[in-house]
């Protein structure tokens, strides 16, 4: 698994560390791919600029990612509601989507949720 944390800067995508802080060289697309060439089975990618704000994942580069890979990609980063989730997969063709606060502090129970993505025809594993 490759986790890759990217903020959107002058409208690229570019890799950060140290929780979304710290710049890198590296562009989001070029990383992921190389990732892959390199052997990553899965990438877990965070929107820092979403990471927080419970307005939603970043579905277009989530998108993006899910269509110029051939292993999955995971959403993280912005989870609110679970129009959200039905968005990350639907929209932005994740294999899983990962959120923390809104479980922790009860806005969506788990169950609910799973009960809402079967509705949507969402295949829950």
């Amino acid at each position: 698994m490759l986790a890759i944390d990217a903020r959107k800067i002058d409208n690229q995508w570019i890799v950060h560390t140290h929780g979304g802080k710290k710049p890198t060289d590296k562009k989001l697309f070029t990383w992921a791919k190389e990732g892959q060439d390199r052997g990553a089975g899965e990438i877990l990618f965070t929107s820092m600029d979403h990471d927080g704000t419970k307005s939603g994942f970043a579905i277009d580069p989530l998108s993006k990612l899910n269509t110029m890979l051939d292993i999955p990609v995971i959403a993280s980063g912005g989870a609110g509601n679970m129009g959200h989730f039905v968005d990350a997969f639907l929209l932005g063709k994740a294999s899983a989507a990962l959120a923390a606060s809104i479980f922790h502090f009860g806005e969506i129970k788990i169950p609910d949720l799973k009960k809402f993505l079967k509705q949507n025809a969402i295949e829950i594993r």
